[in-house]
């Protein structure tokens, strides 16, 4: 049979092999990418460890993890060249673990130097982020949301530590935090699955908190308390 009449045009798989073969090309050097983001992740967080055995050592491990990530920005400007206009959500399962992690990181060290929320558009002005989809490679609402999900866990951890260390004051002032973050948090209606998932884990480290506060207050080693403590309600 001649090419003429052949019923396929293989021309059109040849076609199709160009495409695959450069999608590939595009999400391995995503991945590389993305690894360099995760090993400046890895090294924050090694940093921030010591926040756990030695209270001493905060300010300088929150100087040393800030430097870490501010190294992103770098990365993330990368990324942004690599993903055409448009494409953003195509690959974004890529970097999405990676990038709450640096949210939650963030968070905990703005939270330990100043003890307040970091806001979304700190957060992006960090990672060198746009904040509007529109604008291009952007630092989603989400993502944000799930990584400031992961700060309650590492602050009910560092709540009792805290009190071992002898500090007795610091587990009430993250139990007011965390009070207020459950507070706003219940003031969103939720749809995304994974987000209101770890949603509904907050509530087991308000309750950790809270009886890290009640054993404190109970022992009588808290000096800054203005009334009798309350003991926790179990969690439903």
């Amino acid at each position: 049979m001649s090419q003429a009449n052949k019923f396929v045009n293989m021309d059109i798989f040849s076609n199709y092999q160009k495409y695959i073969d450069n999608e590939q090309e595009v999400r391995e050097n995503i991945r590389l990418v993305v690894r360099e983001i995760e090993q400046l992740a890895k090294d924050a967080t090694i940093r921030l460890q010591i926040i756990h055995s030695d209270l001493a050592q905060i300010s300088s491990a929150c100087g040393l993890a800030r430097k870490q990530i501010e190294a992103c920005a770098e990365k993330y400007e990368k990324l942004s060249a690599l993903v055409r206009p448009g494409q953003y959500y195509r690959y974004s399962d890529h970097w999405t673990y990676i990038t709450q992690r640096l949210i939650f990181l963030i968070a905990l060290v703005v939270y330990l130097e100043a003890g307040f929320l970091v806001t979304r558009e700190t957060v992006a002005e960090m990672l060198g982020l746009k904040t509007n989809q529109v604008d291009g490679f952007h630092l989603d609402i989400e993502d944000y949301l799930l990584g400031i999900l992961l700060l309650a866990s590492e602050l009910s951890r560092f709540a009792t530590n805290s009190v071992t260390m002898g500090d007795y004051e610091r587990p009430l002032n993250i139990s007011h935090f965390i009070g207020d973050l459950n507070t706003g948090f219940r003031l969103l209606n939720l749809k995304n699955d994974g987000l209101r998932k770890r949603f509904d884990a907050l509530k087991y480290d308000v309750k950790k908190i809270e009886e890290v506060v009640y054993d404190v207050s109970i022992r009588g080693l808290s000096t800054g308390k203005d009334k009798e403590p309350v003991e926790p309600e179990p969690v439903e």
